[in-house]
């Protein structure tokens, strides 16, 4: 169990570990450390390391101090390995939770979010994690959120940027829209409340134009980011391949385009659905008789009372209303009844869909609960391998006879649709095809009639980045009289946020700008008419689509970031931080660098190469929470023992990508680690410029092993896999220590350094002192790693394995640079082999030195 970290003794030693903590602090901040390097006169090769930014809302918990650790690790690991390191820090700085707080308090939530930053950074600075504080950045300072302005205006200038009327989420506590990825299970995921639907005039990023690349570019990623996060992604994007086909409904002069993967099935059609909260379906009503109108506004009203979620869900009653309208099937001209029903969404295809209900399970449920048709068009019982077979039809083309099995399943009578494959039946003249070539034959149809085309279709939706709070980005758009829409000129930018004061920041379902009436109220440069600023503000993910750039040149106010720092250090060779940014953050940061690609700012087509994600922190089994009183904060779980014992004990207490709960997290035992490491290295009697040759054997072999082992630990996310060889390695040379060589044996030294060195990535502070003591000038944190004697790593003596027949009968011990003919002499004398070989003949011997001898024989 983990020890109350705020009421524990403060010791001698840890009195101690606090002393080395501020002095190395002290000396990496006067000596600028960590700056990055990498400029033109050096050749080092580069890297760039970043961890995903915190959100300054009060303290870091353990949960961040665990992702921050890592990230230490990985760029302390390239710079010993002689890489000149991008390590940068900043905040994202915007969003609800601090306008939400200032409310609370009645302040300026700048007030907040800045005082918070420092809690922060203090905090960070005492884990003593080795950024580049040169380079850090706020999303909430003019000089950042300039640049998500410029970039608006470059996505609005190539038609990715617009306006326009929909249904969007509404969450009613913190009276804002959300995009679809912030709905969690139908709630807010910022408050937690019920969200709804409502329409409003909204800014949106065309993604959906990127869908594809978002999709195929996911190929590029296999292997260096998580599979998890990559099946993710996949899924959100949701490409779907099939037709969009074109109805006629009666009375309604433009046809309806419904999107299908299974085009093959229009025969097996027999009703129509569209999304009540559709356009489509409002006008459909709108000319229907009173009763009908009635019915329909009442159920719409239900229905937007409903999540997207909650109305696809499989189990939930089929609920709708008929519309007495009627659509006509383009293949064979039959009248389908119109039906309004919540489980077809607006924003899906084309808000309706044809509906196959021997085919699909929601249209089967659909068509039960309301007695319509149900239509087989696929025998799943017939074979779809080999020759095609003789189907006997009647005059119309339809089987006469679909055999007593299928009939078995029809599902009008059994309740579940058939999905499988088949043979297509009652089709007309797709009869006897498979699925795959009956949908290839169905789109050559509906093209040849002009009724239809291949298509595709995503999940997918366009990113909805307006919000109507005030602690955001100002949108840099301008609106005149006449409707028209004007963009801020790029050289009046940034549009600065005006001052809290006299602003009501509370939620009332606009935004709080548009009350600044000097601020909303403006000229337009060109024209010189009044006008007036957009008065929403951007979503939070826009500042984190970028922000790995805005890096790159932190203080320029010429440019969002340097093309030529970008080509020179850019993608992001390790990026590391929790997995609840699968699909969010990490979808739009792609889309982002792919139209600056296209803009040719960039030359890469992916942000990150390597993706890694950490597990959760937890507390007594729960996610570390503000909301839940279940937090372990930073700042706290260093006052006793101090920061080392920290990291090493995040590290040691699992893999990377496991949860690990904080009750579980020895510090104790992490503490009394480094004070063995500290030890060690005052013991050491050797001189500093002792040639490291001879002395203890095993302990040498250990710390060769260590080095040879190491990169690939550390390249694998395997820390605290390094850690226990750390101890192991610790542990061997005190031994050695209280052996008969003693202190001054040179293998003593050559360890203590090594593990100073190695140190350095999980304990840096104790690290740095362990290479004082042992003689050398700071910091160990850039020396470069040592390599492994081959010679060292050769083990002395192994196992051969003697068989006989193909069985095992004997294993010997013996030297690992043993020859062949040795080898077989042992094996041929061992009395094991003897017997089993008896008096049966020897056909054939292999031989591998030194592992294995094989007796073929007869009988």
């Amino acid at each position: 169990m983990s020890e109350n970290l705020s009421t524990s003794p403060v010791d001698e030693e840890t009195s101690s570990a606090h002393a080395i903590q501020a002095k190395w602090q002290k000396y990496w901040a006067e000596n600028e450390t960590f700056l990055t390097g990498g400029d033109d006169d050096d050749t080092r090769p580069r890297k760039y390391v970043l961890g995903m930014f915190p959100y300054p809302s009060g303290d870091m918990h353990m949960g961040h101090a665990e992702n921050y650790a890592y990230v230490d690790i990985v760029a302390r690991y390239w710079r010993h390995r002689g890489f000149a390191v991008l390590n940068p820090i900043g905040w994202d700085s915007f969003g609800l939770p601090a306008e939400n707080a200032a409310i609370r308090q009645g302040a300026d939530p700048r007030e907040w979010t800045y005082q918070n930053i420092a809690q922060q950074r203090q905090s960070l600075t005492e884990f003593g994690t080795s950024y580049d504080w040169s380079r850090v950045l706020h999303t909430s300072d003019p000089e950042y959120y300039h640049w998500n302005q410029w970039l608006f205006l470059k996505l609005h200038e190539r038609g990715l940027a617009y306006r326009k009327k929909s249904a969007v989420n509404w969450c009613p506590n913190d009276q804002t829209v959300l995009a679809n990825e912030q709905v969690v299970d139908g709630r807010c995921d910022r408050c937690g409340a019920e969200v709804v639907k409502k329409k409003l005039t909204q800014w949106y990023f065309r993604i959906t134009d990127y869908a594809d690349r978002l999709l195929d570019d996911l190929n590029q990623l296999e292997g260096f980011w998580p599979h998890k996060v990559l099946q993710m992604q996949r899924n959100w994007i949701g490409r779907s391949i099939g037709a969009d086909v074109d109805f006629r409904i009666e009375g309604r002069e433009q046809p309806v385009t419904v999107f299908s993967t299974r085009p093959d099935t229009l025969h097996g059609a027999t009703f129509f659905v569209v999304a009540p909260d559709s356009d489509l379906a409002s006008e459909l009503a709108a000319d229907a008789p009173a009763e009908v109108r009635e019915r329909f506004q009442k159920y719409l009203a239900e229905v937007q009372k409903t999540t997207d979620v909650d109305r696809q869900a499989t189990d939930r009653p089929k609920t709708g209303v008929f519309l007495e309208r009627y659509a006509i099937n383009p293949v064979n001209g039959e009248k389908l009844p119109v039906w309004a029903a919540d489980y077809v969404l607006a924003d899906y295809g084309h808000g309706a869909v044809m509906a196959v209900p021997a085919h699909d399970q929601r249209d089967l449920d659909f068509a039960r609960a309301f007695d319509l048709p149900v239509k087989v068009v696929v025998d799943t019982t017939a074979p779809i391998t080999g020759a095609m077979p003789v189907i006997e039809v009647d005059e119309e083309g339809v089987p006469i006879d679909t055999g007593a099995a299928l009939d078995e399943q029809n599902p009008a009578s059994t309740g579940i649709a058939l999905t499988g494959e088949g043979r297509m039946i009652n089709s007309g003249p797709l009869n006897g095809l498979s699925k795959r070539n009956a949908i290839a034959r169905a789109i050559e149809q509906l093209e040849a009639s002009g009724t239809g085309r291949a298509a595709k279709n995503y999940r997918l939706r366009d990113w909805l980045i307006s919000r109507q709070r005030f602690w955001g980005t100002p949108i840099p758009m301008l609106h005149a009289e006449d409707g028209r829409i004007i963009p801020v000129p790029e050289d009046q930018l940034p549009v600065k946020l005006p001052s809290v004061e006299g602003l009501d920041l509370k939620p009332k379902g606009s935004s709080p700008l548009g009350a600044a009436e000097s601020w909303v109220r403006t000229v337009d440069a060109a024209s010189g008419d009044p006008v007036l600023r957009d008065p929403d503000t951007m979503d939070t993910f826009v500042d984190s689509s970028w922000y790995f750039l805005r890096f790159l040149s932190p203080n320029s106010d010429t440019v969002a970031f340097d093309p030529a720092q970008a080509a020179r250090w850019s993608p992001v060779d390790s990026y590391i931080g929790g997995v609840e940014h699968a699909i969010l953050h990490l979808l739009y940061a792609r889309f982002i660098t792919k139209v600056l690609f296209d803009m040719g700012l960039i030359d890469f087509t992916e942000p990150f190469s390597n993706l890694i994600n950490q597990g959760m922190v937890l507390l007594d089994g729960a996610k570390m929470s503000k909301s839940k009183g279940n937090l372990v904060e930073f700042a706290s779980s260093m006052v006793w023992p101090g920061a080392d014992v920290t990291r090493v004990a995040v590290v040691f207490a699992g893999p990377v990508e496991d949860d690990i709960d904080w009750e579980n997290v020895s510090t104790t035992g992490a503490q009394k680690f480094l004070v063995r490491a500290l030890r060690i290295a005052n013991e050491v009697s050797s001189p500093v410029d002792v040639v490291f040759a001879g002395g203890d054997s095993v302990l040498r072999r250990a710390t060769h092993k260590l080095l040879a082992d190491a990169p690939s630990l550390v390249e694998q996310t395997k820390f605290n896999v390094l850690v226990a060889r750390l101890m192991e390695l610790v542990n061997i040379t005190r031994k050695t220590i209280d052996g008969a060589a003693g202190a001054a044996d040179p293998a003593v030294r050559e360890a203590a350094e090594t593990v100073a060195v190695m140190l350095d990535l999980i304990a840096p502070h104790t690290a740095e002192e362990m290479w004082e003591i042992l003689g050398h000038e700071p910091s160990v944190g850039l020396v470069t790693w040592r390599s492994a004697d081959p010679a060292l790593l050769v083990e002395d003596t192994v196992t051969a394995v003697v068989q006989v027949g193909g069985k095992v009968r004997a294993q010997l011990e013996v030297s690992a640079r043993i020859g062949e003919s040795e080898l077989e002499a042992l094996a041929r004398a061992d009395e094991r082999v003897i017997r089993s070989i008896g008096d049966r003949e020897i056909v054939k011997v292999v031989v591998r030195a030194p592992k294995i001898v094989s007796f073929v024989v007869k009988g």
